[in-house]
């Protein structure tokens, strides 16, 4: 089988690992890929935006299945663009990928299907005074939400009630673009978090991945600016078989029930952003791939044949393959460039790869330059490590992420202290 595979992170860099070891696997191409993943197949100098010359390539090179690694190709209508060919592609419809595209439409979606969520309302500038009274309606910290797509930056979490409704104003007169034209107001919930994937064949049929937690803010201690996510964990001790139990239960078959009876054609993977309230599982937000960095740990504690199920949900059918879990413990630690998630330099040598054993470096934002990696992104690479427990692991991943060295390298020092307690 020859697949194209589009993306350019951490997250790509950890599927191209995964589907290189597929026996099934004849070729595999990323687009446009990063300074690493060349070393599980070729790089190919295409946006994943780019229809057309995907197209081309695909035609060009007799591309069996395309997996789409990021939302933007997704929420652009990659799956409609090819659905008469007979090239298979992973991931939703365009209607499917509103999931992620509209927190409106996710919220709707939920509400019309009894899916567990926050309260919630949604504004424009013409109804901004209703949101000002709905503000008041709720306790403090507020959560306003730029509908669309806005680069993981659309989300505010707000202390003050002015703020608040000085806020809400901000991101309706184009704080985020496009992508604040309406905002999402709700509640806001307090509890543990965690990820929760699921790759389903749009006809009722899905499997469960291993569960990850993952830590978004720059800062130890949970603080600081949100960031594309600095590390991960898998498994998340909370999320034992009770719970999980209220996760099939009360979220994913919901999920997948409700898109087949809104006639929504979804054959790829859901990622459930869940929070744990008093142990009752809530959806903070769904995303229509896989996360990133979680992917980072999910890929190593996934111990089936990726592709064989990749290519069985793409065509409809994914009978009674089994999806098993690694019992191990899999940990992921970011280092990114100095500044990020604000302004940060590119180009900056990166030294000490070749020194690095017992853990695997996926590439997020790195590129060669003139023979020599460089940095070429705000998260650069993620350190990977099974363990026998996260101690274990983390122990492996700082010990990688020592070794690997360019000029500003930060990463947390805490990433799965807070699950070590649990």
């Amino acid at each position: 089988m020859k697949i194209l595979l589009l993306g350019s992170g951490g997250r790509e860099s950890a599927l191209a690992w995964k589907i290189s070891q597929s026996p099934i696997t004849d070729a595999l191409f990323i687009a446009p890929g990063n300074g690493g993943t060349g070393a599980y197949g070729t790089n190919v100098n295409i946006r994943p935006t780019d229809f057309e010359s995907i197209d081309k390539f695909v035609k060009d090179n007799a591309i069996d299945m395309i997996v789409v690694g990021n939302e933007d190709p997704l929420v652009a209508g990659i799956y409609d663009y090819f659905e008469s060919d007979p090239v298979l592609v992973v991931g939703p419809s365009k209607a499917g990928a509103a999931l992620e595209g509209s927190k409106d439409f996710a919220k709707d979606f939920m509400t019309r299907h009894g899916i567990p969520t926050a309260r919630y309302r949604s504004f424009t500038a013409g109804t901004i005074e209703e949101g000002y009274r709905f503000l008041e309606t709720l306790r403090a910290p507020y959560v306003l939400k730029a509908d669309g797509l806005a680069a993981g930056k659309g989300v505010l979490i707000i202390d003050s009630l002015d703020e608040a409704r000085r806020s809400l104003r901000e991101m309706l007169d184009g704080m985020f673009g496009n992508a604040s034209a309406t905002v999402v107001v709700e509640e806001f919930l307090s509890g543990i978090e965690c990820s929760v994937f699921v790759l389903t064949d749009g006809n009722g049929g899905y499997r469960v991945l291993p569960v990850a937690k993952d830590y978004k803010r720059i800062g130890e201690g949970d603080t600081g600016l949100n960031t594309g996510g600095m590390g991960a964990v898998s498994p998340v001790p909370f999320a034992d078989d009770v719970f999980m139990a209220k996760v099939t239960e009360r979220i994913i078959e919901p999920t997948v029930k409700g898109l087949i009876a809104d006639g929504i054609t979804y054959r790829g993977f859901i990622f459930l952003g869940l929070i744990s309230v008093g142990g009752e599982p809530m959806v903070i937000e769904y995303n229509v791939r896989m996360g990133d960095p979680e992917t980072e740990v999910v890929m190593l504690r996934t111990d089936s044949d990726i592709v064989e199920l990749m290519q069985a949900a793409a065509k409809g059918d994914l009978g009674d393959l089994e999806l098993r879990h690694d019992p191990r413990t899999a940990v992921t630690v970011m280092m990114v460039s100095g500044g990020y998630p604000g302004p940060y330099p590119k180009g900056k040598i990166i030294t000490g790869t070749d020194k690095v054993a017992d853990t695997i470096l996926f590439h997020a934002g790195t590129a060669v330059d003139d023979g020599r990696l460089v940095t070429s992104g705000g998260r650069v690479i993620a350190a990977s490590s099974y363990g026998s427990s996260i101690a274990d692991a983390l122990e492996r991943s700082f010990r990688a992420v020592g070794e690997v060295d360019f000029e500003g390298k930060y990463y947390r020092r805490d990433i799965g202290r807070d699950l070590m307690a649990l």
